[in-house]
């Protein structure tokens, strides 16, 4: 099976290719920015005509695009989020190659949900933020293409390559200040938020059983299970060995785990804060992940503890 993986050197991408390449059935191209990739294209600001006269060349049976950005002005996601994908759509339309597409959206275009719910495909999307519109409009792009197509809504992943600009990664980068400078306290906002994180490598997983199957339309990637932040910021100071004291300055008074820490004294220096980036998403978000299960036969296997170890090892490296 020929593959062009678009995107194969970002954070999704780069587990995606790994993925692919352990497939002896799979023959991968990498198509990207950086010089690394096979070919060098940029969606954003490329043709659909140069992408066409490539898709000729190489004639893939499945197009994968983990290509995009996650941050910046609307008008820098649009061009990344949805130009990008109308370009593929355009130029996979024309040269008539029939190749399958498998996109890779976010649950951010669903936007803020109901606490305690779990959001289905069939949910109406109502993106809080410039960067779910641009998703979501990207998947409207696909969805009306007429192309064999797929997309997998991502909702928060994490493990190991998890970016700096990311809730966890903020956490992680906060912890490590906190341990290489000695401070007994940290203080962390914004860990009243639920989120539902799922390991990049079974993201991975899931993208590769979805170029091998025949289902078509949205499907939810994720845990099934929405996880408070302050929570995770606890397993991740477990997990790095760190015995200062977790304080929530949006959220109750105290530490938050009466275990964790000693009575920070006049001595202590000024914690570091973190600020999780907003999505756009409000307090909650969970994925109903049964679509995946039915139609890809895929379920999450590394749980949230093994996603924090890895982010703490690429921190800790950095001591």
């Amino acid at each position: 099976m020929r593959v062009l993986l678009i995107g194969a050197n970002g954070y999704l991408g780069r587990f995606v290719a790994d993925r692919l390449l352990a497939d002896p059935a799979v023959q991968l191209t990498a198509l990207g920015r950086g010089d690394d990739a096979d070919v060098r294209f940029d969606l954003a600001s490329g043709s659909p005509g140069a992408l066409t006269r490539f898709l000729g060349a190489v004639h893939p049976g499945v197009v994968i695009n983990c290509a995009g950005a996650t941050r910046g002005g609307a008008r820098e996601l649009t061009r990344h989020n949805t130009v990008a994908v109308a370009t593929v759509c355009e130029a996979l339309r024309r040269s008539g190659c029939g190749a399958r597409l498998v996109q890779i959206g976010c649950g951010a275009e669903y936007g803020p949900s109901q606490p305690g719910s779990s959001t289905a495909e069939d949910a109406v999307p109502r993106p809080g933020g410039p960067y779910g519109v641009s998703k979501l409009a990207a998947t409207e792009l696909v969805l009306g293409s007429g192309l064999d197509a797929v997309v997998l809504r991502v909702f928060s992943p994490a493990g190991p390559g998890t970016p700096a600009g990311s809730p966890l990664g903020r956490l992680a980068e906060a912890m490590r200040r906190a341990m290489q400078s000695g401070d007994g306290e940290l203080k962390l906002a914004g860990l009243g938020a639920q989120r539902d994180f799922v390991d990049v490598r079974d993201v991975a997983r899931a993208v590769h059983a979805a170029s091998l199957s025949a289902a078509q339309g949205v499907i939810n990637i994720g845990s099934g299970r929405a996880v408070r932040l302050r929570d995770a910021a606890a397993v991740l100071a477990r997990v790095a060995g760190y015995g200062g004291a977790l304080h929530e300055l949006d959220g109750p008074p105290g530490p938050l785990r009466a275990t964790i820490g000693h009575p920070r004294t006049e001595s202590d220096h000024a914690a570091p804060v973190a600020y999780p980036y907003p999505d756009g998403c409000g307090s909650w978000q969970q994925a109903d992940v049964r679509t995946a299960r039915d139609r890809l036969g895929w379920r999450p296997r590394i749980n949230l503890e093994e996603s924090l170890a890895d982010i703490w090892m690429e921190a800790a490296c950095r001591i």
